[in-house]
């Protein structure tokens, strides 16, 4: 049952060199906080640990709290996590983080979660290659838009989330990969909108390859384009901060500019050892344009509060 529910624990404590960890991405009513809480657990011999990272998007400023792997606990039947006193579901999560110098309690309630719906040739975002057993990485997404409601408490100072907006995705396996553009945004004008895209350099049978995956959701519909689909990446340019995409999937073509702000430095997983730095910034801007193959435009918007890493060696991606 784990491979249609991408959102549920995929490992076991016993793996050795492997890493999993959930992606909460919360913003408030007015965009004025977003935070971003990414639990997880790293399994390599006497390193092995679970821990908590944040991000404070409107800063940068990143935090890791980590905690013995025996304070790891998972629900066999659903997506239940519990790293000693906190807790993450697709319901809500409840932080009581402190090491000392840091602190961070309370709790977000999830409403109104828009999930990716899975079926028999589409087990997730991955598509067929979620039936691969020797992937480096796995990638899946919980919710592509959900509600949220609640107050979390940093150092001191309340940070009001009622009627703000989160998103959660997830990575599993032995490492990231060795180059990387991610970015998604649900903060457009129009909304219920929200778009994903990553593009990465992956390994395959002593091989490696660009492959891509990601979604637009607007007006209750979901388009998923991606490498396994047959769509084709026609341009991909970048500088410093800034890329530029254009994706034709089918009758569909996408056009993306993505610009990062603030970036903050979170650590990522090789071979399972969370030893790798990288960094993202959670208060970017995508421009999005959408349309048809004759040239009619569905959507064109702004989304603001958007999350973007660009990493490693960008010239691999566009081999």
């Amino acid at each position: 049952m784990k491979i249609w529910n991408p959102s549920w624990f995929q490992g076991s404590k016993e793996k050795s060199r492997y890493f999993e960890g959930w992606y909460f991405k919360n913003v408030s009513e007015h965009g004025e906080s977003c935070w971003s809480f990414i639990p997880g657990i790293s399994l390599v011999g006497k390193n092995a640990h679970a821990f908590v990272q944040v991000i404070n998007g409107s800063t940068g400023d990143t935090y890791y709290f980590r905690f013995p792997p025996e304070e790891f606990s998972f629900s066999k039947t659903s997506f239940d996590v519990k790293i000693a006193d906190n807790y993450f579901s697709e319901k809500g999560f409840t932080l009581n983080l402190d090491d000392g110098s840091n602190q961070f309690s309370g709790s977000i309630s999830i409403r109104d979660k828009t999930p990716y719906r899975a079926g028999l040739l589409r087990p997730g975002i991955m598509g067929w290659y979620r039936y691969m057993p020797f992937m480096e990485c796995y990638h899946g997404v919980v919710s592509l838009n959900h509600n949220i409601e609640g107050t979390l408490v940093h150092n001191g100072r309340t940070i009001n989330f009622n009627r703000g907006k989160g998103y959660i995705e997830k990575d599993w396996g032995s490492s990231m990969p060795q180059s990387w553009i991610w970015m998604h945004s649900n903060h457009f004008d129009e909304s219920g909108t929200s778009f994903m895209l990553s593009v990465a350099r992956i390994p395959w049978i002593g091989k490696t390859f660009t492959g891509f995956l990601g979604f637009f959701h607007h007006n209750g519909k979901t388009i998923t384009f991606s490498t396994y689909t047959g769509a084709k990446i026609r341009e991909l340019t970048y500088e410093t901060g800034k890329v530029v995409i254009q994706v034709k999937a089918g009758k569909y073509k996408f056009e993306i500019e993505g610009r990062n702000k603030s970036t903050g430095a979170l650590k990522a997983p090789v071979l399972g050892a969370m030893d790798r730095v990288i960094h993202e910034s959670i208060d970017a801007e995508l421009k999005i344009k959408a349309g048809l193959k004759n040239d009619k435009i569905i959507f064109s918007g702004t989304g603001i509060n958007a999350g973007l890493e660009l990493v490693g060696d960008l010239k691999l991606l566009q081999a």
